[in-house]
């Protein structure tokens, strides 16, 4: 299996090579040139296999560059630390299940593709005697899952942007309280897609890149989406073991990536086993706007009580847009230099193809918040703001034909102020946040300027 960029600038690559290059070289994604394919005798060979041996199965139809064994070692590592043994276990509440992805090291779905990265990224660093200095932006919970995938390893440092008051208390607890001598963390004046601007910014600095061995953490490093396209076949096999033979999922999403690996999922099974992806957003619903009126444009961030998917320009986005151009790069270059330029993209004449492969809808904070109340009374089960769009847009386009299978991002704790303004309570603190509020922390604050934080990192990046 070979790796191309959606912008058709580079020679093929392996697996390792993909993941240790991040973005491409040309600016673009990186993709498999095709997506595998399962028969109907793999699905009943897997169907009831563990999360761990599912995971070693999907990925290794994407990686011929990891044996077998060295494959299966990494995935027992990467999952030895989620406090559930089916690491993504499923609950029905309702007219809907949840596919709960909060079981990790720091209660956030990110922590499922982030372990298995920093585990991969130290693996190739000791084979290829060499070292990495990692850079990424969060809008909340990406940062402190890759801190916490990387912290303490060997060869590697890692520089987290995040946007300074627009995360949660404990998400920025979560980062900010990891002083390892090999972590970072900036926070920017400005938002998300202001720190996500600046990290393609200076990955599209190929000297300054090359000479620092930058690495990337962010989604747009294909390990990220690849697995998270594991969750999605491990609660369909789920669902297929009490008889029902396809299903819909409802994904909460800023950034395009979680619901690219439902995309991704989608192709690899036989036809119409997944048969629906709802695409959730909150306020910032630039891609809810693309999806029912092929409308892709640039608005302004509004902070919202969801702060993971306060984004208005989708890192995964090109990826997508790959496909529905046909695999055209030359196509895709021309509508990145059209967005980057007017900060807008009419995809209207696309529409069609658009709305076979998903559903949107974009909600709003009242109605967030009164999903978060109306489901605890009614299930007595605490959902954070972000599993509340998923929830609530789900709920919206339930067939009665299929289960809706609603993507649980986030542990409710992780937004105690956004639950308490719902239910009159906080969520009782896990014992992985007990405590963060009187630990040691360290973070600079730095201006959104590519320039002050190159400087930064000159000082400070491994050699």
């Amino acid at each position: 299996m070979k790796y191309i960029s959606t912008r058709g600038g580079i020679a093929p690559v392996s697996f390792c090579d993909a993941i240790m290059m991040g973005l491409a070289n040309d600016g673009g994604l990186l993709l498999p040139e095709t997506i595998p394919q399962v028969t109907m005798a793999e699905v009943s060979a897997w169907k009831n296999l563990s999360y761990q041996y599912l995971a070693v199965e999907v990925l290794d139809r994407f990686i011929d560059d990891i044996p077998r064994p060295a494959l299966e070692d990494l995935v027992d590592r990467s999952y030895s630390r989620f406090k559930h043994h089916q690491v993504t276990p499923i609950t029905h509440r309702g007219d809907i299940y949840i596919l709960e992805l909060f079981h990790g090291p720091t209660l956030a779905f990110k922590d499922i593709a982030l372990q298995l990265l920093g585990n991969l990224f130290e693996q190739e660093l000791q084979k290829r005697s060499t070292y990495m200095n990692i850079l990424g932006a969060t809008s909340g919970d990406t940062g402190s899952a890759a801190i916490h995938g990387v912290r303490g390893k060997d060869r590697i440092n890692i520089f987290i942007l995040h946007p300074d008051g627009r995360v949660s208390p404990i998400q920025k607890l979560q980062m900010t309280t990891v002083t390892d001598d090999n972590v970072f963390n900036i926070a920017i004046h400005g938002t998300f897609d202001d720190g996500q601007a600046i990290v393609k910014e200076i990955f599209n600095d190929l000297e300054f890149k090359e000479k620092h061995h930058l690495g990337a953490i962010n989604s747009i490093n294909w390990a990220r989406v690849l697995a998270q396209v594991v969750y999605y076949v491990y609660a369909l096999f789920k669902l297929r073991s009490h008889g029902f033979e396809s299903v819909d999922f409802s994904v909460p999403t800023g950034n395009f990536g979680d619901i690219f690996a439902g995309f991704i999922a989608k192709r690899l099974m036989p036809d119409g086993m997944i048969h629906r992806l709802v695409l959730a957003t909150n306020k910032n619903d630039i891609l809810a706007r693309f999806v029912n009126r092929g409308d892709y444009s640039k608005g302004e961030v509004s902070a919202t009580s969801s702060p993971s998917m306060d984004i208005q320009i989708a890192s995964n986005f090109e990826r997508y847009l790959y496909y529905l151009r046909d695999q055209n790069s030359s196509q895709v270059v021309r509508d990145m230099e059209t967005f980057n330029a007017t900060g807008n993209l009419d995809l209207s004449t696309l529409h069609e193809q658009v709305a076979a492969d998903f559903r949107s809808r974009a909600v709003s904070e009242e109605e967030t918040l009164e999903t978060i109340k109306q489901f605890y009374q009614q299930h007595d089960y605490l959902v954070d703001p972000h599993t509340a769009v998923g929830i609530r847009a789900g709920l919206e386009f339930k067939d009665a034909a299929r289960p809706m299978i609603c993507l649980a991002t986030a542990h409710p704790a992780k937004f105690g102020a956004a639950v308490q303004k719902a239910v009159g309570r906080e969520p009782e603190l896990p014992p992985a946040l007990a405590g963060l509020s009187e630990a040691d922390s360290r973070c600079v604050l730095l201006d959104a300027n590519t320039e002050q934080i190159k400087s930064y990192m000159r000082e400070h990046v491994l050699r």
